[in-house]
Formats: C-alpha cells, sequence, structure tokens
C-alpha cells in the first residue's frame, strides 16, 4: 500500500495552508498517514532524524509553534489501529497511542493499577488527556512525566519496533537524560507491559504542582505488596526531582520485610528525599522539593499500605 503525502506549505496556493502570523505551522513539512506499524517503520527507516511521530500531538505541536524543531516529515499514527487499546490477561499491554485519559479510565487499570490511573487523571487538562497518547508521553522522556514515575513503580517494559526487528527495553533502562533516551530515531513504541499485580498488591500516585493541569514539581508513584503487617515488595519511583524519572531503590529496601508503623513510612520519606537530586527553577527550589519528597513519599505509601489490605496506621 502506498501512503499518501501532504505537501505542507506557508503559501496561498490550493491545497497549502495561507501564510498567517500565529505561529503555528511554520516551517513546511511533508505529512503522511501510513495504516500499518510496517509501513510506519518503512518511513521511518527511509527518512531517519527528518521525521517524526505524531499520535496525539500535544507536545510535537508546541515544540513546532515554539520553532525548537522542524522535522521535515510528519508520520501521523492515527490510523494504525494495532497500536490502541488496552489487554488486561495475565498483566496489561497498553497500545502506544492509547489515549492518557483511556488509560486513567480503564476498569483494568482502576482497579489493579491504581497509581497509573491516578498519574493519568492528573494529566494537564481534559482536552489534552483526551489527545495525549501513553506512548508519545514515555517516548518524551521529560523528567516530570506523569506516566513514567507510576509505570516505573510497576516494573513496567517497553515494547520498541523498527523495520530491522522488535525489541523489549525495561523502562528503568529506557530514559538517559532530559528529553533523552535509548529509542532510535527509527524506533516507535509499540506497547508498555506491566506485570500481574496481586490481590495483597497496592499503589498510589501523588503530584504537587502550581495549579492542577500544570506539569509537577514533585511526583511520587509507590507500589507495595503485603503479607500480614509485613512489606514483602516495594518500589518507590519520583518524578520532577532529577534528570530522568528516578527509582528511589535505598527507600523502597528499607520498606521490605518490615512490620509496618508510622516511623517506619517516614524514614523511607526521608530517604527517598535524599535520594532525590532536584533543582532550583522557576517553579520551585531544590530544597522545597526535597522536603515535598519526603511529605508525598510517605503519604503515597500509607494510601498504597491500605489498598493492599494493611491495617490503619497511627
Amino acid at each position: 500500500m502506498t501512503t499518501e503525502v501532504l505537501k505542507v506549505t506557508r503559501s496561498g496556493d490550493e491545497g497549502v495552508l495561507p501564510a498567517t502570523n500565529t505561529r503555528v505551522l511554520v516551517t513546511e513539512f511533508e505529512y503522511s498517514r501510513p495504516a500499518s506499524v510496517e509501513e510506519a517503520c518503512s518511513e521511518l527507516a527511509e527518512h531517519g532524524d527528518d521525521a517524526r511521530l505524531i499520535a496525539g500531538g500535544t507536545d510535537l505541536i508546541v515544540q513546532m509553534k515554539m520553532e525548537r524543531l522542524s522535522p521535515a516529515r510528519l508520520i501521523s499514527l492515527a490510523s494504525v489501529s494495532e497500536l490502541r487499546g488496552i489487554t488486561a490477561d495475565d498483566g496489561l499491554t497498553i497500545g502506544a497511542t492509547t489515549s492518557v485519559r483511556s488509560v486513567a479510565r480503564s476498569a483494568p487499570v482502576l482497579e489493579r493499577y491504581t497509581a497509573l490511573a491516578e498519574a493519568c487523571e492528573s494529566f494537564s487538562t481534559v482536552p489534552v488527556m483526551v489527545m495525549a497518547t501513553i506512548g508519545g508521553n514515555i517516548r518524551n522522556a521529560s523528567p516530570a512525566s506523569d506516566s513514567a514515575p507510576a509505570l516505573l513503580a510497576f516494573d513496567a517494559v517497553v515494547d520498541l519496533v523498527s523495520k530491522s526487528g522488535e525489541r523489549a527495553v525495561a523502562l528503568s533502562d529506557l530514559f538517559t537524560g532530559p528529553g533523552k533516551s535509548v529509542i532510535r530515531a527509527d524506533e516507535l513504541v509499540r506497547s508498555v507491559r506491566l506485570p500481574r499485580c496481586g490481590a495483597e498488591t497496592g499503589s498510589a500516585f501523588v503530584k504537587v504542582a502550581r495549579v492542577m493541569a500544570d506539569i509537577s514539581k514533585v511526583a511520587a508513584a509507590v507500589r507495595v505488596v503485603r503479607d500480614g503487617d509485613r512489606i514483602t515488595e516495594a518500589r518507590i519511583a519520583l518524578g520532577s526531582v532529577a534528570p530522568t524519572p528516578l527509582l528511589a531503590m535505598e527507600a523502597a529496601g528499607s520498606l521490605r520485610d518490615k512490620q509496618v508503623d508510622a516511623a517506619l513510612l517516614d524514614e523511607a520519606g526521608r530517604i527517598a528525599a535524599s535520594e532525590s537530586a532536584p533543582i532550583t527553577d522557576v517553579r520551585s527550589t531544590d530544597e522545597y522539593r526535597r522536603r515535598i519528597v519526603a511529605t508525598i513519599v510517605r503519604d503515597a505509601l500509607e494510601s498504597a499500605w491500605l489498598r493492599a489490605g494493611g491495617k490503619e496506621i497511627s
């Protein structure tokens, strides 16, 4: 099948966009809409760094309007139906172009992966949630990503595909820096997979931002597995406090095989804060972020513990 390609320019000719002063679509580019993963991968292989994939476009279009990105070709994934949808079997598989809103409202996600549902529900405004995709949020590799800490808490794996083959990468190994990852220019995100969560697993996501629709100053996602009055397994993930979304390994380790009480959760929060490496910027100071990490990790742990069936903490 041959993919139709539209040439988008700023002239007034028929079939193209007129010049405006809105800074929308400043540069010229080609636009194509492949019908399958195979076609999309072929186009990526052909155009390389000159191309950008577009699904919801909630970040890419903004970057283009601000002239930070000027791709020669946009490859739309809107017609690639195999990249959409949520499958709940032994674990959970989310197609890359599934909207953030769909993830937030999915019954299996709400029931078994609560932290991910909460992270997606906190994601900007409703219009952005409807357009934004889980794959795009992963590929952007933002340190302030809302979905990344929750996915890290569930030990998610990202499935990548290109014309040369497929590979699976643990999300904890995916990010390399702000806006950077191990995803190659010729690869697209096919799906993200989360392992099965048992009945005695609880999770929670907490975010602090200037206003609800803003990106996070600090975010934390936690997952715990309970056995009686003890935590047998824990993962704590942080956002907006390091160059990449961060796993607080020492803090999580401090919880394992310990009887749960308020002092234990307080200490885990303090350790998580010490593992963070925030910066001072226009939204918050580094000191403020560290203090908030300690607080929200503690709060998230208590919520996750109760959701796992644990007793109230006095």
